[in-house]
């Protein structure tokens, strides 16, 4: 069957999606739906579950390399975008439905065809929970009964073993905003982030009575936020930093000069080294600003998501495939942007390749976001990944390939949130 002869069927199982956005680790209808596909598709299918909602099946088991195609289920917490879901808040303006409905159109062909069999590669297709980092409180509750050790789905994939004999990681992602041509995007570097907590800790007294022997909480966030306001001018252009701050917890009343406020912020650079010297920067600036007024900072610092260096080699091969292909005019190349996925978990372990694709309108993760070139999305991209998947078929030199552990991505997350208490305390988590 062609791409456009199941063209339909593959837009309207996106379209249900859309309709029904589920955040992370929640995604069970969207599991579900992807599950009776695959099994509708190819009855024989072996399905591997994990992490609450995941799945993971492959086309060609036992060859020597092991190419996963990977897809996102969740949604993202948009509220006031125009088709969330009322009860959860969800949306879908991350582009992720068109994700999974890429991943079903392109193993259907696979199956039908029976193309994979001419592929000197295993073809394995994972369909990966909560890859965006939010909904933190029920994450923690699955952290707490020991459901999940990870926000991210890709790292508790990782651990779980599910990425333990794949060798190379290819993931697609919508490219935001409208574009005159169909277009593609290779090598756009994402930035990682941490998750920052500061919580400033004063002396409450009435407000109209005593105010002089009070410690004014608020004002040492204010000052804290200005600091990074001025600090800003000595961040590096190049690592593209972006600081969030918000308060997110206080104590505050009119009457009561406050004691109590925590600020949180995320703190992303496109290099692990930066990270570390950047987060020094901001601990000093909540330091000296409790410092200033008399009062003290407990800092929290909590691991997001590694920074992705899409990985060059792989990406010729998209290339290749671009300039044979007819159908779509125009690419894009390395963009390093300020957003961040895990991804960049993934690709310390082995190396890994995003491509991006048109056929949007809106800003992603915005309330006017959606799909305006479905036969874009769900026939045309598919058919010119099969040409990429094809192109690798027996070229792909092994030498120009890397393994790391999960121990060794486990070391580096410890050593960048190994902190030092000092004026206050400080954790890591």
């Amino acid at each position: 069957m062609s791409f456009k002869e199941q063209y339909e069927e593959i837009a309207q199982i996106a379209r249900t999606i859309f309709e029904h956005p589920e955040l992370g680790y929640k995604e069970f209808k969207t599991s579900k739906l992807v599950e009776e596909f695959l099994k509708k598709v190819n009855p024989e299918v072996e399905l591997q579950p994990f992490s609450t909602t995941g799945l993971r099946t492959s086309l060609g088991a036992g060859k020597p390399l092991n190419i996963a195609f990977i897809a996102e289920l969740d949604a993202v917490y948009a509220p006031s975008h125009w088709r969330s879901d009322p009860a959860t808040g969800a949306a879908h303006n991350c582009g992720h439905y068109t994700q999974v409905a890429i991943a079903l159109a392109l193993y259907k062909h696979y199956v039908e065809t029976k193309a994979y069999e001419n592929l000197d590669y295993t073809l394995t297709f994972i369909f990966v929970p909560a890859e965006e980092y939010l909904d933190l409180a029920y994450r923690d509750e699955l952290l707490t009964k020991g459901t999940i050790s990870y926000y991210g789905g890709k790292p508790e994939a990782m651990k779980l073993g599910v990425f333990d004999d794949i060798d190379i990681g290819l993931c697609v992602h919508a490219m935001g905003g409208e574009f005159d041509k169909r277009t593609i995007e290779i090598n756009c570097d994402l930035a990682g982030f941490l998750y920052k907590q500061y919580t400033f800790k004063g002396k409450a007294t009435h407000a109209g009575f005593d105010p002089f022997s009070a410690k004014n909480a608020y004002s040492m966030s204010t000052l804290f936020n200005v600091a990074l306001g001025l600090s800003r001018q000595q961040t590096r252009d190049s690592e593209k930093v972006r600081m969030n701050p918000i308060v997110l917890e206080s104590d505050m009343s009119t009457n009561v000069v406050p004691n109590r406020i925590t600020v949180g912020s995320d703190l992303r650079t496109l290099s692990v080294e930066y990270m570390k010297e950047a987060a020094d920067k901001m601990d000093d600036a909540a330091r000296g600003s409790a410092l200033a007024l008399q009062g003290e900072v407990d800092i929290k610092t909590q691991m997001g998501y590694l920074p992705f260096v899409q990985d060059r080699y792989l990406s010729e091969f998209v290339m290749e495939a671009f300039q044979r292909n007819d159908e779509i005019e125009a690419i894009w190349n390395n963009n390093a942007i300020s957003a961040a996925g895990d991804i960049g978990d993934l690709a310390f372990m082995m190396p890994c390749i995003q491509i991006g694709y048109s056929g949007f309108t809106g800003t992603i993760h915005g309330d006017d976001f959606k799909d305006i070139d479905p036969e874009y999305i769900y026939e045309v991209f598919p058919r010119f990944l099969t040409q990429v998947l094809e192109g690798m078929s027996g070229r792909i030199d092994r030498s120009k390939l890397y393994r790391r552990t999960f121990a060794e991505y486990e070391q580096l997350l410890a050593s960048i949130v190994n902190v030092k208490p000092i004026n206050g305390n400080e954790v890591k988590s």
